[in-house]
C-alpha cells in the first residue's frame, strides 16, 4: 500500500439541484451525490496565509485518482469532519501522464459553506 493510498479520506459530492420554493419559483439545494476518496494538504505558503488574513478561507491541495475529475465550482464534503469544500481550479489540467505509475489528479479547493447555512437536505 502506498502512502498516498494510506492517507485517503472518504468524501461525498454535493450536487446542486433545483427545488420548488412554494411561491411559484425555485431555489437551489445541494444533495448528496457520488462518493470518492481524496488526500488533503493545507496550503501553508506565504501568499495563502496573506489571503487568509484578508478573509479567504483555508486553501487546500486535493489529490484524487485520475478517474475522478473535479471541476471548478464543484462542491464536496470530507466525511471525517463534515467540512465542505469548493474546487477553485480545473481538474482536467493537472494529472499524471498515462505512462506514469502514479495514478493522481490534483485540484485546488477552499473551505466553503453552503449558502444560507443550508444542509444537504438528507
Amino acid at each position: 500500500m502506498s502512502l498516498l493510498d494510506a492517507t485517503t479520506e472518504p468524501c461525498t459530492m454535493l450536487d446542486k439541484t433545483t427545488v420548488r420554493d412554494g411561491y411559484g419559483g425555485f431555489t437551489y439545494r445541494y444533495v448528496e451525490g457520488a462518493g470518492f476518496d481524496a488526500n488533503f494538504s493545507l496550503d501553508t505558503s506565504t501568499p495563502a496565509r496573506v489571503a487568509e488574513k484578508q478573509g479567504v478561507k483555508n486553501l487546500f491541495t486535493v489529490t484524487t485518482k485520475k478517474s475522478i475529475t473535479l471541476m471548478h465550482g464543484d462542491v464536496f464534503r470530507r466525511e471525517s469532519d463534515g467540512k465542505t469544500f469548493r474546487v477553485t481550479s480545473d481538474g482536467s489540467d493537472k494529472k499524471t501522464p498515462e505512462s506514469a505509475t502514479l495514478n493522481m489528479r490534483v485540484v485546488s479547493a477552499e473551505e466553503w459553506s453552503l449558502p444560507n447555512g443550508q444542509d444537504t437536505g438528507d
